[in-house]
């Protein structure tokens, strides 16, 4: 028998990230789909789960909308679930969750290595923190708008309690 049920995948909650973002910009398939580090293919793809899950709104062809509402409880309630935080060993990379902004000025701590996405290009020596998926890193240097959204939905899936209640705080004014 075949499974006829959709799934989300961790790439499509960056398109919806960079769609409900501050600089979000969506001319096209191709041009956004640039910007994420993506084929048009694939953000289309992760366009359609979306609406079927009601993330987003419009009709085909049109400039897909976030459900705001919507998108702000998956992101609070549901998605560290559905994602959860994938940790490695000591890398070079870019910093995220409360090593990131905002919450970097928010938030001490101690001498422990901070949490960063593996990059090879990074300037940080921390502990390995692997992105929703492996285009996140080109996607969030291009946009840091979307870089925040996504480090502060680092914290919210991979972070100690207090990391996590400010992270949810923060969300939940960018995403209104």
């Amino acid at each position: 028998m075949d499974n006829k049920q959709i799934t989300l995948k961790p790439q499509d909650l960056v398109v919806l990230l960079k769609l409900a973002g501050a600089t979000s910009d969506f001319q096209n398939y191709a041009d956004f789909a640039k910007q994420l580090g993506l084929t048009a293919s694939q953000v289309h793809a992760s366009v359609s789960r979306a609406r079927l899950a009601r993330l987003v709104t419009g009709v085909r062809g049109e400039k897909p909308t976030p459900v705001k509402a919507a998108l702000r409880e998956f992101i609070l309630f549901g998605a560290k679930y559905a994602f959860p935080a994938v940790f490695g060993a000591a890398t070079r990379g870019i910093e995220t969750s409360y090593a990131a902004a905002p919450l970097s000025s928010i938030i001490t701590h101690s001498n422990d290595l901070p949490p960063v996405w593996p990059d090879p290009h990074g300037s940080v020596r921390g502990l390995a923190f692997y992105p929703l998926y492996p285009n996140a890193i080109v996607a969030a240097r291009q946009d840091n708008s979307l870089y925040e959204l996504l480090a502060l939905f680092d914290a919210l899936r991979g972070g100690a309690a207090r990391e996590r209640e400010i992270a949810i705080e923060l969300l939940q004014k960018r995403l209104l």
